[in-house]
């Protein structure tokens, strides 16, 4: 699944987090976040909502392109442990 959201905020959380819902429901295993620009901490519970949705599925759940300020919020929340991000390399700098 791609998340088109450039913000994930409280006002709308309910809505990402239904549509990340139904793709893991549907058998979604990673969630494109490199649309993201502009996180709170509601994004950190959305995130946590879908985590706890594959684990009820049975199924992983990896986070990709995940924007520095929301890795920087679940770090500061202590979520890292819970919360599987796969790192993107970083650009070529010539």
């Amino acid at each position: 699944m791609v998340l088109n959201e450039q913000e994930l905020n409280l006002r709308n959380a309910v809505t990402a987090q239904q549509a990340g819902l139904h793709a893991i429901a549907a058998g979604a295993d990673s969630i494109d976040l490199a649309a993201l620009t502009s996180v709170d901490s509601s994004a950190v519970a959305v995130l946590l909502s879908w985590v706890r949705a594959a684990q009820a599925a049975n199924r992983p759940l990896t986070f990709t392109g995940a924007p520095a300020n929301l890795l920087s919020l679940v770090s500061l929340y202590g979520f890292d442990d819970i919360l599987s991000f796969a790192v993107s390399p970083s650009p070529e700098r010539h």
